[in-house]
């Protein structure tokens, strides 16, 4: 979405809910000046892609302690 910073100023509290989940442009003199966004919205995409993938009674850190361990091997 893309919006100018007097919109941006007008409706703060609009768009910072938005931006929990897309990406808020904003412009000025119609270029883009800069960008709204979720910091932790890379680590909800991994977490949702690994949805199903580790077993249900694995724990956090064990999962960690696993990818390390792998790492380490190559």
């Amino acid at each position: 979405m893309s919006i100018t910073a007097t919109e941006l100023k007008v409706n703060l509290g609009k768009y910072l809910s938005l931006a929990e989940t897309e990406d808020i442009y904003i412009t000025r003199n119609g270029k883009v000046v800069a960008k709204l966004s979720n910091p932790y919205q890379d680590r909800v995409e991994v977490a949702k892609s690994l949805f199903g993938i580790l077993p249900a009674d694995m724990t956090l850190e064990e999962a960690q302690e696993e990818r390390l361990t792998i790492k380490s091997q190559d």
